[in-house]
Formats: C-alpha cells, structure tokens, sequence
C-alpha cells in the first residue's frame, strides 16, 4: 500500500502543499491537478489507485470530473470539499464516491480514511499472485491460464497483456497504460502491438465475439476486461 498512487485534484496550492506533506510522510506517490479538466485528462493518461477530488473545481468540477472517472474505473474516490451540507454528501456517495471528508480536516483522520480506502481497494501480496472470479483463473506466479477450468496455453505477450487486465479488472486501461504496465514501454507509440496482442488473446480464450467478449475495447480510451456479474 505504501506504493499506491494518488491524484489530488485540488485548486487551492495551500490545501495542496499540505496534502503533499501529509501523504508523502505517509508513503504514498502524488500527483496533482489544479483543475478538473487536468486531473480527468491525467487520470486518463496515469493508473492510479485512489483520487481526492475537490468539488469546486475550474473548468470543470468535481461532480463532472466524478461522473467521468466512474465510466470507466472503480478506483475509489475521495471527496474533500467545504461543502458539508448533508445533501452535498449523499449526493457525492450516490453518484460513486467511496468517501467524503469536509474541510478543514483532522490529519489523521485524512490519512486514516486514505488508508482505508486503499487497503479495500488494493489486494494484498498474496491475493495478488492468483486471479480468480470463476470464469478466468490467472496464477501470475506460474504463468497459467485457466477459461471455464480449462487450461489455456497464452505467449509471453499474451499472458503479459492479460495479467495487466485482470489486476485492473473493470477499469479501462489506455493504449499507452497497456503499453507501459505490459512492455515497460512508456513511449506511447505502439498501438498496433496492443491491438494485434488483444486479437490473439481473444482468439486463445475463446472471446472473439465482440458482442460476448469480456476483453471489451471502449472506444477512445482503450481496453478493460469485464469480470462476470456476481
């Protein structure tokens, strides 16, 4: 957890500065935005695992900025905000908040929720070697594959590609996130080996019907795999 990765989306520099101090002393890696439109776009171009977002942001705000992130990730969502309006907080955790917290704020209260959130969100260690949900086993320890019990024999690329998929199962992932979590390849530049990667797995697994198929492209963003409904 203490590698986890944060986004501040926060238009004050002070209420930043203090955020820093705070979560960096606490071990965690940050980011920050000033507006909404900059923090939606840098989470679109990052992966990261928990988001603090303010409410009255420029450009665009943090409801908007929320309603976003939500299309296309379950990384939790932690509100911080004046507004303390009991309305104001239903309506965050209605539309897909994970928490809200009012200024001014108790320093560890802050990094006590933080860690809360994190530890829910993140697996451990050693949930982290096998990924399970009853349709798709993959021990990333042993390199093997598993569609409906059935073992399935995947290249190096493919299981590289589907490793990063299932870890950030129902989040889309951009083109240049596959790239740099799959290849180490922060370039950006290879589209088509993302795309051709992407054909093969489905083939391999059985999901070439895009209409059924888990391994699910989004248009404009990039490709998330879906698990099942439980």
């Amino acid at each position: 957890m203490a590698e986890a990765r944060i986004l501040v989306i926060e238009d004050d520099a002070d209420i930043w500065r203090s955020l820093q101090i705070l979560l960096e002393r606490a071990g965690f890696d940050l980011t920050w935005a000033a507006d909404g439109a900059d923090g939606l776009r840098m989470f679109f171009d990052q992966h990261h695992d928990l988001v603090v977002l303010d409410i009255s942001l420029p450009t665009m705000d943090g409801w908007s900025v929320l309603e976003r992130i939500r299309l296309i990730s379950t990384a939790p969502v932690l509100m911080l905000t004046a507004r303390g309006l009991d309305t104001d907080k239903v309506r965050g955790l209605l539309e897909g908040a994970d928490d809200y917290l009012t200024k001014p704020f108790s320093n560890a209260e802050l990094v006590a929720r933080v860690g809360a959130l994190l530890r829910r969100s993140l697996p451990s260690s050693e949930e982290s070697s096998i990924y399970d949900d009853g349709r798709l086993r993959v021990d990333m320890v042993n390199h093997s594959c598993q569609v409906a019990k059935k073992p399935v024999n995947l290249t190096p690329t493919e299981f590289r590609l589907l490793s990063v998929l299932v870890r950030h199962s129902g989040d889309v992932l951009s083109h240049k996130q596959i790239l740099e979590l799959g290849w180490n390849d922060r370039s950006g530049q290879g589209r088509g080996r993302v795309k051709f990667a992407v054909l093969g797995l489905r083939r391999k697994l059985g999901w070439e019907d895009l209409e059924t198929s888990p391994l699910e492209a989004v248009r404009g963003f990039g490709y998330r795999y879906r698990p099942p409904v439980t």
